[in-house]
């Protein structure tokens, strides 16, 4: 192993969304060659089954982020992959093992510390895909508009020595209906935490990276890998840590290791 790698106790990483031209899949085998885990859990969207339906996107980069995730299996480390509602294909085989990657519903992370986390996709309490799948789709297909958007935007953008800026990202921060939506998506996920008694949960679905006890857990979701390329890492010392990685400017979320230990 590389001296460079940093090994950790594991990764949590969702909605790569390969198959789609958004998908930044470039900076996803970055990221994974520098980071090795005991475990890596693979929580949803990691392949968009929407958009290759309607049209066959898979260029080689895409290709080889699956190929780097099985080598890793091959070496030893234990793939635990959760299907979520672009990859819902994949629950029809929930209990099977392909190529060292166990395919589960939900799984109980247990953290260093003792504390145990639900790891989950996060879409079955979005009220949108559960009770108004059109609208769902519909909505994927506005999000798709906005990164067409974000990518010449952000093409202007560099040309004039500025930093990468996605609208979507801030529409989901600054329209009052879209803050609401993420807080009541927390709140749902928090109360699905403690109904398997364990003390925080890890998701993903909504590309909003963040980690808070705002619901009396601790919630935290893994971002995405179309926009702000992060995912989350949990150290041996028992910190769980945010990554950002290549295109955002913003910091890492970190737990203090006197917190982590609590």
């Amino acid at each position: 192993m590389r001296n460079d790698v940093l090994r950790t106790k594991a990764l949590f990483i969702s909605d790569v969304h390969l198959g789609t031209k958004g998908c930044q899949a470039d900076l996803l085998l970055d990221f994974l060659r520098v980071h090795d885990a005991d475990t890596i859990y693979l929580v949803g969207d990691m392949v968009d089954g929407w958009r290759l339906k309607q049209k066959w996107y898979w260029p080689q980069a895409h290709n080889d982020v699956v190929q780097k995730l099985l080598r890793k299996a091959r070496k030893g480390c234990q793939i635990i992959y959760i299907p979520g509602n672009h990859d819902e294909f994949l629950r029809d085989y929930v209990g099977s093992n392909f190529g060292g990657v166990l395919i589960m519903d939900y799984a109980i992370h247990e953290a260093a510390n003792g504390r145990r986390y639900l790891v989950t996709h996060g879409d079955q309490f979005d009220m949108v895909v559960r009770h108004a799948r059109w609208l769902a789709f519909f909505g994927d297909r506005a999000y798709g508009f906005a990164l067409f958007v974000n990518t010449y935007l952000n093409a202007a953008r560099r040309r004039l020595g500025l930093t990468y800026w996605s609208l979507s990202s801030w529409a989901k921060l600054k329209v009052k209906n879209a803050v609401n939506y993420i807080g009541r998506f927390e709140e749902l996920l928090a109360s699905e935490a403690r109904r398997h008694e364990a003390q925080g949960v890890i998701c993903g679905h909504i590309h909003h990276a963040t980690m808070h006890d705002d619901y009396g857990v601790r919630y935290i979701n893994t971002g995405d890998w179309v926009e702000s390329c992060t995912a989350l890492v949990e150290h041996y010392d028992g910190r769980f840590e945010i990554v950002h990685w290549g295109r955002s400017t913003e910091p890492s979320a970190v737990i203090p290791l006197q917190e982590a230990a609590a």
